[in-house]
């Protein structure tokens, strides 16, 4: 039980140091929580942004090349007809 007891209170002091050295070095805890929070809602966006700009582009792409391959389809057709 004693060996339980040490464990759970160097664990403690492990914690608590490691928060301290955070707060030193990052700020408190709330302002390094908005930030981090915000940092990944600001990438998370951009990622997001990049796979809609990328479809919308491959649509696009994809639209045009069917649509002149129509018009050449309708073009050697309107040649053979002639």
């Amino acid at each position: 039980m004693a060996d339980e007891t040490d464990a759970v209170l160097l664990e403690a002091v492990r914690t608590h140091r490691g928060r301290l050295r955070g707060a030193f070095l990052l700020g408190e805890l709330a302002e390094r929580r908005a930030v981090e929070d915000n940092v990944k809602r600001v990438v998370g966006s951009l990622v997001l942004a990049a796979v809609v700009c990328a479809g919308c582009v491959g649509t696009s792409l994809v639209l045009h090349a069917l649509a002149e391959q129509e018009a050449a389809a309708a073009a050697a057709s309107t040649g053979a007809a002639r």
